[in-house]
């Protein structure tokens, strides 16, 4: 079934406040024979349906591919397929076809992440959370700009922190040892963490200790590859290039 008969058998809340605001106007572009937006517009606030999670969906979607400033094609592959495992493929396409013009809007994140915690039930909001992780991890990195997006989303849906954390964890590794193998914090600058890699890159090569043996070189070796795979996991994190 298409996002076009979803629409028309009434949309619920989603169709009102900003989510309305956004997508309202692209709606009538997904309805089939001719069948008049006004239908949807007349439908009270009420229980959730299909289109309505789907239009969040859309929107949030949006959100948290713009946050890093680059639509990737792995991310939109990743929606496709979901949408189309989901909701079938008649939908999917009238739903990807409505994100690539979501995508060209200004969306009000706070405002459209309160409406969606205050009318949708809580296992569909962590649903939704879950597939936004999905989202950021398309293509096997998690930019940290898209994290801090989905975590506004989440803070103003009202999703536990224990739930947040929960759902974070399953997708994005924790760097906080790679600060400290880097002797920096999550808070130093992204210079600082260069300078920080650049110093000890000179410090533990193990050319500086070759004379002491293979066996002390090879330990130096060890140490001197972990300070690289510290580095490139901040690196990844920071999208630092």
């Amino acid at each position: 079934m298409s996002l076009g008969k979803w629409v028309a058998g009434g949309l619920g809340w989603a169709f009102f406040g900003p989510i309305g605001g956004i997508v309202g106007f692209l709606v009538g572009s997904a309805f089939e024979g001719g069948t008049s937006i006004s239908g949807a517009g007349k439908q009270k606030r009420g229980a959730t349906t299909k289109g309505d999670f789907m239009l969040s969906l859309i929107v949030l979607t949006a959100a948290v591919m713009k946050a890093d400033g680059v639509v990737k094609k792995s991310e939109l592959e990743f929606v496709k397929k979901y949408l189309i495992r989901s909701f079938g493929t008649e939908a999917a396409t009238d739903a990807t076809r409505m994100l690539r013009d979501v995508l060209k809007q200004e969306i009000p994140v706070n405002e459209v992440s309160r409406q969606i915690g205050q009318n949708l039930d809580y296992s569909s909001q962590l649903q939704l959370l879950h597939y936004l992780f999905g989202i950021s991890s398309a293509d096997g990195v998690t930019d940290r700009r898209e994290v801090e997006m989905i975590l506004t989303i989440s803070n103003y849906m009202g999703i536990q922190s224990s739930d947040f954390n929960s759902i974070k964890a399953m997708f994005y590794s924790d760097t906080h040892v790679a600060y400290s193998i880097l002797g920096i914090t999550p808070e130093s600058s992204d210079d600082e963490v260069k300078k920080a890699y650049r110093k000890m890159a000179v410090e533990y090569h193990p050319d500086k200790v070759s004379y002491l043996g293979k066996d002390i070189q090879k330990s130096a070796k060890e140490k001197f590859q972990k300070i690289n795979k510290a580095y490139e996991s901040v690196k990844r994190e920071r999208g630092i290039v």
